[in-house]
């Protein structure tokens, strides 16, 4: 039995290193096993959320097919951080100049974010991939495949990845707690899959977190790490802009993502979830669910965080007025 151990990353200690080891993604799994198996797989997008087990999954593929000689088969590459296509271009010639050192007749290039690179950069990839399909298979991995222009796809083996379902959060819960000696109640399970909203990475980041405060894991510990706004305050926040008293809206919402720390986008995520539960209208709930995905896109893009909730807040006042375009 191991003691927790807070010296070591947990998501690199507990990455799966086979492929019986990864959770969830039954389907994918077997079939790219029998494809690694066969000693020669296509190209293949990677396409999901985070923390679902696409890079785990590449690498996995890669130690399978070289063994122990993996690492000189193996270029690893992250689009949003590689300056422009052109080093990425350069990398992948110097890499491929050379042939695989094996059994196996090519190396793996793994492109990660590869949603992060322009349509253009994306052209000039799809180049050197024909360049060089004789000695190298391109492995990507993005969250969302309709970032990926069609030639680029339509080369590759497509995989979706999803978010992990309960199950296998659970899994993974019991795992980590077994060898961490760690107590963790049903209260404190159903929080941390809340709170992971099915990414593996997170809910191993949280425990972690938690077990350096303590081994006894309980709900409380949980949401106080998450600090995620209680959907009981973002109801009130809401409610109170339906009736039409906005200084209030803004106020409670003020004492909210300050009292709780969260920031803005989560903020409307917590929105987003509650306007379902709201005594109002389908239509009206359809209308501000819209104007809502609106803000968080203004958000994202960099904008005021304060002034865009408050704007979405007007929303809710107009719609309880009913006069929201």
């Amino acid at each position: 039995m191991e003691n927790h151990d807070n010296t070591t990353i947990w998501t690199e200690k507990y990455r799966p290193k086979k492929f019986e080891d990864l959770v969830g993604q039954d389907d994918i799994l077997k079939k790219v096993e029998s494809l690694t198996k066969s000693l020669n797989i296509p190209h293949m997008l990677f396409a999901g959320p985070a923390g679902t087990g696409k890079s785990t999954l590449a690498l996995i593929v890669v130690k399978e097919l070289f063994g122990i000689s993996w690492k000189e088969n193996y270029l690893e590459l992250n689009a949003s951080d590689e300056r422009g296509i052109d080093v990425v271009r350069q990398k992948v010639k110097d890499f491929a100049r050379t042939k695989a050192i094996g059994n196996v007749p090519f190396k793996i290039i793994f492109l990660d974010e590869a949603d992060a690179l322009t349509k253009e950069a994306q052209q000039a990839l799809r180049r050197t991939m024909e360049s060089f399909t004789g000695t190298c298979r391109f492995v990507m991995s993005c969250n969302y495949s309709s970032k990926i222009i069609d030639p680029i796809q339509s080369r590759c083996a497509v995989f979706r990845f999803k978010l992990l379902e309960k199950k296998d959060i659970e899994k993974i819960i019991k795992i980590i707690a077994e060898k961490e000696s760690l107590q963790i109640d049903e209260p404190a399970t159903e929080s941390l899959y809340e709170g992971s909203e099915g990414d593996c990475r997170r809910v191993i980041n949280l425990l972690q977190a938690s077990s350096s405060i303590t081994p006894t894991i309980t709900q409380d510990l949980i949401n106080t790490l998450i600090s995620s706004a209680k959907p009981a305050d973002i109801k009130i926040v809401l409610e109170y802009a339906l009736s039409g008293d906005f200084p209030k809206a803004k106020e409670k919402l003020l004492d909210v993502m300050l009292r709780e720390s969260i920031s803005g986008t989560d903020t409307i995520k917590a929105i987003q979830k509650e306007i379902w539960n709201l005594q109002i209208d389908d239509e009206l709930k359809v209308r501000l669910t819209e104007k809502t995905g609106e803000i968080e896109f203004r958000l994202v893009e960099g904008s005021d965080e304060f002034i865009q909730l408050e704007a979405l807040l007007a929303g809710f006042v107009l719609a309880g007025k009913g006069i929201l375009k």
